[in-house]
């Protein structure tokens, strides 16, 4: 390496042994697909042991009250309080940035294309909550969790999908993504109206002040991230203690988040060309140093107003929203302690097999119902390489309901008993889901094996020497 490459070599791409052998390592799990299902899974897993080995450490830490005091303002809340309220804010706001995207430059931007899939999860969305009923609307404590089976995990349903390469189509792909992605709509929809305490007026109006402001801000061209990071916050604030779920103030937040840059592409390379240039001239100036500075900043700036809003926050945020946040929620939530529990009554109690089989049952039945109605009354299109087995594989790992399934059973039950029943018919339903899901999708054909056997039906295929 020459003098000039060690100058300019930053400590990440060293090969100083943290960053060669653990940070590099990392990064690069981190942009694997079902990474973050992985870590989520793990993250379950250590709630359930910390849960059953270590009961009461594991209750006792998450009900830790912390108390945050800025002038007359006074919160505290559990450490699990602090998670499910606080943090799973950035994880709605990276679903609301992906919402916002989908409905404006993807598959839900054009109607015809975002009926089929928005059909389907209608159908995934009914049809669970109906079986929940039909199991366990008569248990007492137990009606209000239709909402629990409702929901499809993005990180775990496209983690499973990616580890099926090309022998699930592209447009399938596109199909569960937009099918999951208007789910969350829906499950947002439920959180907001069904699941919220008593409104308390003044507060949420002034959340909706703060919103309307953010909008303003950015019509009128205020660029400056802490000033959206600060009205955030006071958004996040009054929707908290509006009585209404403070998680969808990350959604409303992330709706609002521009899609497209400040700087097209065009004006990017003008106003790069310009800066360049201007550097170019003044390069055999006495102050070029703080020329060669000046420049690279102002060039900076340039090329970081050449990149959406939503872009760069989906950057940063969604390694945190996939790696810390939701793993953090996965601690704190899925720690069910058997203690106590016959498990042979757990696992066939009314609850249990209300939630499991929603989630199992309900989203093959309804997604695959609904696809079929689409279809057949023309509103919808099945995607190109894509048949019913695959649509009913699909609708399986549709019923991986992890995160947002927790979340909602944290929401619905005041009996802990009924809560933990209802995560135990999600860790059975979502598990049989993927699978199940993942054993139809294996099945299929990739794209050259698919051309192989179309050969071999015209007799093409090469004749043996």
């Amino acid at each position: 390496m020459s003098d000039n490459e060690r100058v300019h070599e930053t400590w990440l791409h060293s090969d100083r042994p943290v960053a060669a052998k653990f940070v590099r390592p990392m990064l690069r799990f981190t942009h694997i697909a079902a990474a973050g299902g992985v870590v989520l899974l793990v993250a379950a897993v250590i709630a359930l042991i910390w849960a059953n080995l270590f009961g009461e450490s594991y209750t006792n830490f998450w009900a830790t009250e912390v108390a945050f005091v800025f002038g007359p303002i006074h919160l505290a809340e559990s450490l699990k309080a602090i998670v499910n309220d606080a943090l799973m804010v950035i994880f709605f706001f990276v679903v609301g940035l992906e919402i916002k995207r989908e409905l404006v430059v993807g598959e839900l931007k054009d109607k015809k294309k975002a009926a089929l899939p928005a059909i389907a999860a209608l159908g995934g969305m009914i049809v669970p909550a109906l079986i929940f009923i039909a199991f366990a609307g008569g248990v007492a404590g137990a009606s209000n969790g239709w909402g629990v089976p409702m929901a499809t995990d993005i990180a775990f349903s496209v983690g499973v999908i990616s580890l099926l390469g090309n022998r699930v189509s592209v447009g399938a792909k596109l199909f569960l993504l937009a099918l999951a992605i208007t789910d969350d709509i829906g499950a947002i929809a439920v959180i907001a109206i069904f699941y919220s305490d008593s409104i308390a007026m003044g507060y949420l109006v002034s959340g909706i002040v703060g919103l309307g402001l953010i909008y303003l801000a950015g019509k009128v061209g205020i660029r400056h991230m802490g000033f959206y990071i600060v009205m955030g916050v006071v958004v996040w604030f009054f929707i908290f203690e509006s009585g209404v779920h403070a998680t969808l103030a990350g959604v409303a937040l992330g709706l609002l988040t521009p899609v497209f840059p400040y700087y097209s592409d065009d004006e990017y390379y003008r106003r790069s060309r310009s800066i360049i240039g201007r550097y170019q001239m003044d390069s055999a100036s006495p102050l070029k140093r703080d020329r060669v500075d000046h420049g690279a900043l102002e060039l900076a700036k340039v090329a970081q107003e050449s990149v959406s809003p939503l872009d760069r926050l989906e950057t940063v945020l969604h390694p945190w929203s996939a790696f810390v946040v939701v793993p953090l929620f996965a601690l704190a939530n899925a720690g069910v302690s058997f203690e106590g529990i016959n498990i042979g009554e757990a696992v066939t109690s009314a609850v249990t097999l209300g939630v499991a089989a929603g989630l199992f049952v309900g989203k093959i039945v309804g997604i695959t119902l609904f696809t079929w109605i689409a279809v057949k009354t023309g509103m919808g299109r099945l995607p190109e390489r894509t048949g019913w087995s695959q649509i009913v594989g699909l609708g399986a790992l549709a019923g991986i309901g992890f995160t947002v399934s927790l979340f909602v059973s944290e929401l619905a039950f005041d009996d802990l008993e009924i809560t933990n029943l209802a995560k135990i018919g999600i860790f059975m339903g979502s598990g049989l889901s993927g699978v199940v899901g993942y054993m139809l999708l294996a099945r299929g054909k990739t794209h050259a094996e698919e051309i192989d056997a179309a050969k071999d039906d015209l007799g093409l295929s090469p004749v043996p020497q």
